[in-house]
């Protein structure tokens, strides 16, 4: 049976929508505001921790100059200790793009959280309910053996979901495990069953090519602007707000390093070592998730040209 994903190659009914996805450290931001400012788009965000208020200099937040330059979207939406999830970001993506669609505006989707990219493009897919009683068990786990334990759980019985998860994103990994307890089948096999009929636009995803000694240095240029930017104190605002540490968010790359170095846990060299080497590691997982999405369009990151002349010849289309 012929898939309905959204594809490059097809013109199908809907709103047409450029998304521009790629691992970190990538390029997308630079890319973007060029490809937004030359189209006449506004920005709708694609990234799971810029939707968090006081999370800027960590997450790479677009910069008031950049905001004011281009409309950005779906930044500062919740507070630290507030849920966000796929499915949120689903509804207040689509709406916004159709409101955009309306008044005649181009919306340019940019950001590195696939899950949050093929929730907009393709859908939910049709997970068991959450069971409370399965979830705290698991919850009870990580409080007493911590998230490295459970994640090893799913890694002996579902080594594939486990490669698509970040060890440390214990909310994914207990969700994993609970659908696997619920259904008895991988949630990757839910995703797999999942026709994707629900594709709303025609779209053309830009992904930006980095090679892998290039990416990793700009990693690590990356982690030392964010600590002479002000990492450290942005950290600490957000502790002083009253904000846990134990929060998802602060768990995030380079906040929960910070921390560490806050808490005396660490020092200077081994948090920066530390973000760099987690940083990496995540950029790969990303990369994989992106590679085997067959409609992407790879390009350089210096390719500007080619990547305008690409979408000025989709949006013709339309």
């Amino acid at each position: 049976m012929k898939s309905n994903d959204c594809s490059n190659e097809s013109k199908p009914p809907g709103i047409p929508l450029v998304v521009i996805c790629s691992p970190t450290a990538t390029g997308k931001t630079r890319i973007a505001l060029q490809l937004a400012e030359s189209l006449g788009a506004e920005i709708v965000n694609a990234d799971s921790l810029q939707v968090y208020r006081y999370l800027d200099i960590g997450t790479a937040k677009p910069t008031r100059m950049e905001r004011e330059r281009v409309k950005h979207h779906l930044l500062d939406v919740v507070n630290p200790d507030e849920d966000y999830n796929a499915a949120l970001y689903c509804e207040q993506a689509r709406a916004l793009i159709a409101d955009l669609a309306g008044r005649g505006r181009r919306a340019l989707v940019v950001g590195g959280t696939g899950l949050y990219i093929r929730a907009l493009l393709q859908g939910i897919i049709d997970t068991p309910p959450v069971d409370e009683n399965i979830r705290r068990y698991y919850k009870e786990l990580r409080d007493r053996y911590g998230r490295t334990y459970v994640f090893g759980l799913l890694r002996k019985r579902d080594p594939l979901a486990a490669d698509r998860l970040n060890p440390n994103d214990s909310v994914r990994v207990i969700r994993a495990l609970e659908v696997l307890d619920q259904s008895g089948q991988s949630i990757l096999e839910l995703q797999k069953k999942h026709r994707f009929a629900d594709c709303p636009y025609a779209v053309l995803k830009i992904g930006l090519r980095v090679e892998r000694d290039e990416l990793k240095k700009r990693i690590h240029r990356r982690t030392e602007q964010m600590v002479e930017t002000g990492l450290p104190d942005e950290v600490r605002g957000l502790l002083d707000r009253g904000y846990s540490e134990a929060l998802k968010p602060l768990q995030s790359l380079g906040y929960k390093q910070v921390i560490s170095l806050i808490r005396g846990r660490c020092g200077w060299d081994q948090a920066i070592a530390e973000i760099n080497r987690e940083t990496w590691q995540y950029a790969k997982r990303q990369l994989t998730w992106f590679r085997a999405d067959k409609t992407i369009a790879w390009y350089g990151p210096d390719e500007t040209r080619k990547i305008e002349d690409r979408t000025r010849k989709f949006l013709a289309q339309y």
